[in-house]
């Protein structure tokens, strides 16, 4: 039996550490001098303690999955009930009460129609069973020559081979490019790229247009469209109109082609309502969700689907179901933190207190919108962006890795802001007090003042 000696102090962390770990996202060359790696040994509400004492406010709640804050106690207790009873059990051919309970809250909360629930790990994992769902569906009915997923300028929906197919970031696509998939891309709605006298509604309508004219040219070759409802998150967190999704179901019922909302990271309250898509009153065929799902305490995902496409499945012939598995699938500690998570949504009205906390943000947020330097902040719910530039219509050289300096910068006061790019944004834990928000706002100021000197 071995044991564990924990590192004396940090330079013994950082040797051990970097010895036998390789961290994600990450040039591994650049540690520890450029990105300083910081070990963290406890999480409460919206803080995190490293071993040497210092605390940092989670200002991105942890990349998007912390929803209620770290440590929530009653996430923890159901985790540790459930772990007494039955940590997990194969999902194919079995079934369990949390598994089941899970699938039919997320059912009753979910836009009508959205009837089936198949769980996965990840997010990218939700994003590949969506694709392949899309693509089998019309396969069983006899339109195999619908294999192509049309995704927006400026996506990404996650790592793996499929889900990175449909993403229009080359930082992340370039290297894999002889490996992916050939998605066609629409225009992205993105507000940021409104013309001169445009409202977010007017260039969100623009893109629309750009899109029905692209589908109905290739609708015989294409599955579905993917998009991330709200904001294009990875993408540097830009946002659009909610007109835009619904010019899009139009499309996709004209052309007969599906609509894959990814909610992963914008679901479960984070743009004001609980998904994303209710703000245009739609119902995608596919609902993917992850992250938030559980609270931010275990890897989950989800995919919601249409009773249409689970009969296209229905066959005596067994090539014809979806023989798609993850050796998780339904893991019953998940669904314990996720019912529990569930829970916390209606005991606190979370929904009503994130409206009154994304207004404090908002008022903070728009005391650094004159800043020379912040060519754009804007704001969906209780997410808020601040875009870096040399000024109002200049972009720094990426080279100058200016929100690089921001993220050291924030850590010195305290606050964890990883920036996308040269964009930094708000996405704390939904129980952020007042007074965390106003040491946020001035933490920030302060980074941005020093990442653009």
């Amino acid at each position: 039996m071995s044991t564990f000696t924990p590192p004396r102090d940090l330079a013994e962390w950082h040797r051990r550490d970097l010895g036998v770990l390789w961290h994600p996202c990450t040039q591994m060359a650049e540690h520890p001098e450029t990105l300083p790696l910081i070990p963290i040994r406890s999480g409460h509400g919206v803080w995190l303690e490293a071993i040497d004492g210092n605390r940092y406010l989670d200002a991105i709640s942890s990349w998007w999955t912390n929803l209620f804050g770290h440590s929530e106690p009653r996430i923890a207790a159901a985790i540790a009930r459930q772990a007494g009873t039955l940590e997990h059990v194969i999902f194919a051919g079995f079934s369990h009460e949390p598994g089941l309970q899970l699938a039919e809250r997320l059912c009753a909360l979910a836009p009508d129609g959205l009837t089936r629930v198949f769980y996965a790990d990840n997010g990218s994992a939700a994003v590949e069973i969506a694709l392949k769902m899309s693509f089998h569906s019309f396969a069983n009915r006899g339109m195999a020559g619908r294999n192509r997923f049309m995704a927006l300028q400026n996506s990404y929906h996650g790592e793996t081979l499929g889900a990175l197919s449909m993403a229009d970031i080359p930082l992340y696509r370039r290297v894999y490019a002889p490996l992916l998939l050939e998605p066609l891309f629409a225009p992205s709605p993105d507000a940021f790229g409104k013309s001169e006298g445009e409202t977010d509604a007017d260039c969100a309508m623009r893109a629309a247009a750009g899109l029905e004219v692209l589908v109905e040219k290739h609708q015989h070759e294409l599955c579905a469209l993917i998009l991330e409802p709200l904001v294009q998150c990875a993408g540097g967190m830009r946002m659009y109109h909610p007109v835009y999704l619904s010019e899009a179901r139009r499309i996709c019922e004209r052309f007969g082609i599906h609509l894959i909302a990814d909610e992963i990271a914008v679901g479960f309250g984070r743009t004001g309502t609980f998904f994303a898509c209710e703000q245009a009153g739609i119902r995608p065929d596919f609902l993917c969700l992850s992250k938030g799902l559980t609270g931010g305490f275990l890897p989950m995902s989800a995919v919601l689907t249409t009773e249409a496409v689970f009969a296209d499945f229905l066959s005596d012939e067994r090539s014809r179901g979806f023989l798609h598995s993850h050796s998780y699938t339904g893991n019953p500690l998940g669904c314990a933190a996720a019912l529990a998570s569930l829970d916390i949504f209606a005991q606190d009205d979370i929904l009503v207190r994130n409206r009154a906390t994304a207004r404090q943000m908002g008022v903070l947020a728009a005391t650094l919108q004159d800043h020379p330097n912040l060519q754009q902040v804007r704001q969906t719910g209780m997410i808020v962006a601040f875009e870096l530039g040399r000024d109002r219509r200049t972009a720094f050289d990426a080279a100058e890795r200016r929100g690089l300096r921001a993220y050291r910068a924030g850590l010195e006061r305290g606050v964890l802001l990883r920036p996308l790019g040269d964009i930094l944004y708000w996405m704390p834990p939904y129980c952020i007090r007042p007074e965390e928000l106003e040491l946020l706002a001035a933490a920030t100021q302060q980074a941005i003042e020093e990442a653009c000197r």
